[in-house]
Parts: C-alpha cells; structure tokens; sequence
C-alpha cells in the first residue's frame, strides 16, 4: 500500500514556473508508474503526464505539452511546469500504478490504485 504525498504548489503569475513533487515518504518508486492529473474548479479530473516504471517513457496531454515535463528517480516523480497559463489552474494530484507503462495518450484514472491528496496551483497576475 502506497501513501502518496505532493508537494510544490503554490500562487504563480502566468508566465511562471513551479516544480511538483510526488514522493510516498521515502519508500521506493521503483517498479511504479505516475500519472499526473488535475482539477480544475466545477470541473472533472483529467490527466496531465505520466512516466512509466523505468523512466523510459513520458507522455503530456496536448495542451501542456512543450510547457511541462516529467521526471523521476527511486523515490520522487516530479512535474515541473513551465510558462503557466491561468488555465492551469487547480489541484494536482499524482497516482502510482505497478508497472505502470505509460503508453500513448493521457494518463487515465482508473489505471492508478494509489493516488495522493493533492497540492493547490494557482495561476493568477
């Protein structure tokens, strides 16, 4: 069993950049997939990102691609976003899969059995 714990949000002008952690309070990563995913006010939960189990694959949905990038090592996934647009808005979330391949497309929800509480973006001038 996975505790996901995010880190790295905060309040941020457009044009800004902010780094997300996603760690499971120091336990191993490795043999698990992320996902990225986030929540928009009144709006559903979409995915962002993911990276597979061994790094070797990454994936963005279309409208952060070029801006964002993931990354990770043993025991932390980050999503570093870049050039933030207020639609970025919302609550991010990261979610562990076992084996995860993070194949073509966006993450989606119901792949991930672990999921963390999520930490605030806002984009705001």
């Amino acid at each position: 069993q996975l505790e996901l714990v995010e880190s790295g949000g905060g309040l941020v002008q457009p044009g800004g950049s902010l780094l997300l952690a996603c760690s499971a309070s120091g336990l191993s990563l490795d043999d698990y997939g992320i996902g990225w995913f986030r929540q928009a006010p009144g709006k559903e939960r979409e995915g962002v990102s993911c990276i597979s189990d061994d790094g070797s694959r990454r994936n963005f949905r279309d409208s952060v691609k070029g801006r964002f990038t993931v990354a990770r090592d043993h025991i932390t996934a980050y999503l570093r976003l870049n050039n933030l647009k207020p639609d970025d808005t919302g609550v991010y979330f990261c979610a562990a899969d076992y084996l995860y391949p993070c194949e073509a497309g966006e993450p989606r929800e119901s792949d991930f059995p672990y999921w963390g509480r999520g930490t605030q973006v806002t984009v705001s001038s």
